[in-house]
This record gives C-alpha cells, sequence and structure tokens, in this order.
C-alpha cells in the first residue's frame, strides 16, 4: 500500500538521545507488536501496561528487523543494525506513525472529543452534522470507525497510533476533510494520539470512571486534562461550563478556550423548552429546536455538537435544521415500546453519572402511575469501587431494581452483584431482586412491568456481546427485548 520511506526522514521530528548504526535505511512498516515484525520493519519498543516491547528486542532481531527505536539500549545487536535510543517510546511511536504516513491529520480537520459521558454521542454526530452537511468525514469512537461513510469495525475507544494514521491517511486519500475522534483518558495517557494535529478538543463532563487504571481521580483528571494542554493556539477548546471541572481542564491550553451551558452564562447557550419520551423541544441561542433526543445530558451533548460545528466554520441556519435531522446513536437512550404499551429504554450507561442521568431524564417525563424497572449490573475485572454507587443510583431513582450480569469476564458473576448491593440501604433491599442470568433479569422486568412502564436495561447500549470466563457469547440487549415485546 505504501512505499518505501527513509529512516532519515521519519526521525526528523523525533527527539533522540543516541543514535547507533546508520540512519540511511529503507523502512517498509512501523511496528510495535514483535509477532508482527518483518525484515523491513522499523521496530518500536513500548512499555506497555502488561508487556514491555523492550524484552522482545532480541527476536526481532532474528526475524530479521534491523531498526529499533527504545528507551533501554540492548545489550547485544547485530553489526547492521541501527539503534535509536529515546526518552519515551511510546510518545515516539505516534510522531514515526504519523511521519510513516505523511502526517494525514495536518490535511484534516481533526477534532477530539474527551470525558465521562457523552464522548461517542458528540464525535458521532459531528460526523453525521458533516456528512449531511455534504463534507466527506471520517469517525473514530466506541461503536463504529467510519471513512467516509464506510463502517470499520472498532475495538478500542481510540485506536493504537500506527492504526490511528493508517486510517487517517486513508480518510484523506477517500476525500475526506474531517475527522471526529473520541479521545480516551488511557489514549491520553498511553501516547496514542502523540503527534496528531488536532484543530480542536471537546470537553464533556467528568465523573468517576476507570480508575482501575488511572488509580486516583486527580490522575484520570490530568490525563483528560493533558488533551486541551497539547493543543495549539490556532485549535479551539469547547468546554461545558455546567460541569464542576469545565473550566479546570481548558485552564493551561493555548487553544482559544470557549464555553457550552444550560445552566451558565456562555458562548453557547441552550435551555429545554419541553421533554418527552419521543424527543425535546430546545432553545439555542435564542432559537428553537425540535430534536428526536432526551435528556439534560442530550440536551448538553447537542450543544457541544452545535458549538464545535459553528466552530468549524459551518452554517448556522444549516447547523440548526441538521441538528433537528439528527438521529439518537445506537445504544442511547434507545426506545422499544410493546404493543400493550410498556416503554423499554437500552442504554449503555455504565457508570455512576451516566445511569443517574438516564434516571433522572425518565423520571422527569414520566407519570406518578408509572413505574420505573431498572436491570443493571457491573463489569468484571474494572473499578470495583463503582459497583456499590451502580446499585445505589438505580435504587435511589426506581420503583424496582434487578440486579444481573454485565460483562463479568474473568471474575463471578455472583460476587459482582454482591459487591453491589453493599450499596443498597436496609430499607431498599425489599424493591432489589438478584438474577445472574442477564436474560432472564430482563425477562422478568418486561413482565412485572404494566402498560405505561418503563423498563430500563442498562450498561451494554450498542453492545452485541457478554463476556463471560474470557469467552465472548453473542448477547444484545435490543435483541431480547424485542423477542419479549414480540414487535
Amino acid at each position: 500500500m505504501h512505499m518505501k520511506k527513509q529512516l532519515t526522514d521519519l526521525l526528523s521530528e523525533i527527539e533522540k538521545v543516541k543514535v547507533k548504526g546508520s540512519d540511511k535505511k529503507e523502512i517498509g512498516e512501523v511496528v510495535f507488536d514483535s509477532r508482527k515484525v518483518k525484515e523491513d520493519c522499523l521496530f518500536v519498543a513500548v512499555k506497555g501496561t502488561h508487556v514491555d516491547g523492550h524484552d522482545y528486542i532480541s527476536q526481532v532481531f532474528e526475524s530479521g528487523c534491523r531498526v529499533v527505536i527504545c528507551e533501554n539500549e540492548p545489550k547485544e545487536k547485530p553489526d547492521d543494525a541501527t539503534i535509536i535510543v529515546v526518552a519515551d517510546s511510546s510518545k515516539a511511536l505516534g510522531v514515526l506513525a504519523s511521519a510513516f504516513y505523511g502526517y494525514p491529520s495536518r490535511e484534516l480537520n481533526l477534532v477530539g472529543v474527551t470525558g465521562t459521558n457523552g464522548k461517542t454521542t458528540i464525535a458521532t454526530l459531528l460526523y453525521n452534522m458533516a456528512q449531511m452537511l455534504g463534507y466527506k468525514a471520517g469517525l473514530f469512537s466506541t461503536v463504529t470507525n467510519y471513512i467516509a461513510g464506510k463502517p470499520m469495525p472498532a475495538t478500542h475507544t481510540t485506536p493504537d497510533a500506527v492504526s490511528i494514521n493508517r486510517m487517517m491517511r486513508e480518510m484523506v486519500d477517500a476525500g475526506c476533510e474531517y475527522c471526529f475522534m473520541e479521545v480516551s483518558s488511557h489514549a491520553v495517557d498511553q501516547n496514542r494520539i502523540a503527534g496528531l494535529s488536532f484543530n480542536g478538543g471537546v470537553f464533556t463532563n467528568i465523573t468517576h470512571d476507570h480508575l482501575d487504571y488511572h488509580k486516583t481521580f486527580k490522575a484520570y483528571i490530568d490525563a483528560k486534562k493533558g488533551f486541551f494542554d497539547q493543543l495549539d493556539k490556532e485549535a479551539f477548546a469547547l468546554t461545558n461550563a455546567d460541569d464542576k471541572n469545565g473550566l479546570v481542564m481548558v485552564q493551561n491550553s493555548k487553544a482559544s478556550c470557549l464555553t457550552y451551558s444550560l445552566r451558565e452564562m456562555a458562548n453557547y447557550k441552550g435551555r429545554i423548552i419541553e421533554s418527552m419520551f419521543e424527543g425535546m423541544q430546545l432553545d439555542i441561542d435564542g432559537t428553537e429546536v425540535w430534536t428526536p433526543f432526551v435528556g439534560y445530558f442530550n440536551a448538553q451533548n447537542l450543544l457541544a455538537v452545535y458549538g464545535a460545528s459553528l466552530l468549524l466554520g459551518f452554517d448556522r441556519p444549516e447547523v440548526l435544521v441538521t441538528l433537528s435531522n439528527l438521529q439518537p446513536v445506537e445504544g442511547r437512550f434507545e426506545t422499544i415500546r410493546s404493543k400493550e404499551g410498556k416503554t423499554a429504554i437500552v442504554d449503555y450507561a455504565h457508570t455512576p453519572d451516566a445511569l443517574r442521568n438516564v434516571i433522572e431524564t425518565i423520571n422527569v417525563i414520566r407519570q406518578p402511575n408509572q413505574q420505573l424497572i431498572t436491570v443493571v449490573g457491573a463489569g468484571g475485572d474494572r473499578d470495583v469501587t463503582k459497583r456499590p454507587e451502580m446499585a445505589h443510583e438505580a435504587v435511589v431513582g426506581s420503583s424496582k431494581v434487578i440486579l444481573t450480569s454485565d460483562n463479568p469476564r474473568s471474575e463471578d458473576p455472583e460476587k459482582i452483584i454482591e459487591d453491589m448491593m453493599t450499596g443498597v440501604a436496609f430499607a431498599d433491599r425489599m424493591k432489589v431482586l438478584s438474577i445472574v442470568n442477564r436474560k432472564e433479569a430482563i425477562r422478568t422486568a418486561c413482565m412485572v412491568a404494566t402498560p405505561g412502564d418503563i423498563v430500563l436495561v442498562a450498561g451494554k447500549g450498542h453492545e452485541t456481546y457478554q463476556e463471560i470466563k474470557g469467552i465472548r457469547h453473542h448477547f444484545d440487549d435490543r435483541e431480547v427485548i424485542r423477542e419479549i415485546f414480540q414487535c
């Protein structure tokens, strides 16, 4: 797919500590996985969370590779090998990948979206906005990556640096002018976005998540903030003034900082006029807009999309018309109705804050005679501290709660439910059931519901699998509900 690149050209923007051997070599591919090494590769030894690439350098030499970038120089090397020592090989990987594919991010209007909740919705809606306005665009998201309307499966919220740059080159070659990317805190921390040139960044909100990885809330905030610190002065930083950390995020950013809000004075101001399960009427900077989205958090998401669209130079009247034509993202407050008038809502909410947002949204709309029955679990091998909080949020806002399995992964699902139960006050235990089998839990909730009631199935949203004991089984909350509702 690519011509070979000169090593000297690839190294031009790398901060080198030391170079041993000749830099007059041709490179056919940049690789950080030792299993994928070929003779003409440049191998970057990265210290990952589970594996250290430095442990495989001798293997890489055996495979015929003769160019290695690393932080710690190997004791032995073939005579014809070139070793480039750098201070941070993960950062070098990003810059190298960018150089290898011809700096594709510089040819795109690239916007990154970061925060705990709302990333997928905002990035996807910005992508849809650009496409609907007649521009070709690319998208990196948790659900699916898109290149000018063509879907590519997604495995991580933010892919690795080599995959990002390869796909961005495909986007440029396909005629894309814009690219929208979910930027996870892991991606910032692991330098997966190093070497990319962003035109703008959007901040949604920040709540407890991924503390299994970042260990402290401050480290998590710093990772998110690191993205805005990297933006240059030509870029924009659009932040949520309704979040208490919204202005903290951009305080050290060189970018031009703007705000959106439903409550405060802001550059982009909105309010909810009317809300129902079918959608809501919004006032956006003095213009009324009907949208099929529901809930306070979605009003914030739409404001962010509106603000970013104007900052990209899109025409305001066209943006407002398109905003009312945008459709909700798969598995985000997705509504399914039965013939007898029961309503099921499938939502990806898998953090305490996201769950509270969805429940509050339902409770603003539902009538006093309508019950809310919530089905929720918590993921295995992930942040344990949020399990009791998830159960607490479910119980506080619902008429009945069924605790069940999410993706237990390698953990015992019953143990996860026990952890969740510690967040339920003794007086509330009467309204909580535990059903480990997720399908049975959903079936029970739908059967207990009477016409007019709402069943919220939270946690998995768009996912079409359940991971149990390391094996992924096909499972889709929406399919299960449609089968029960016979619709």
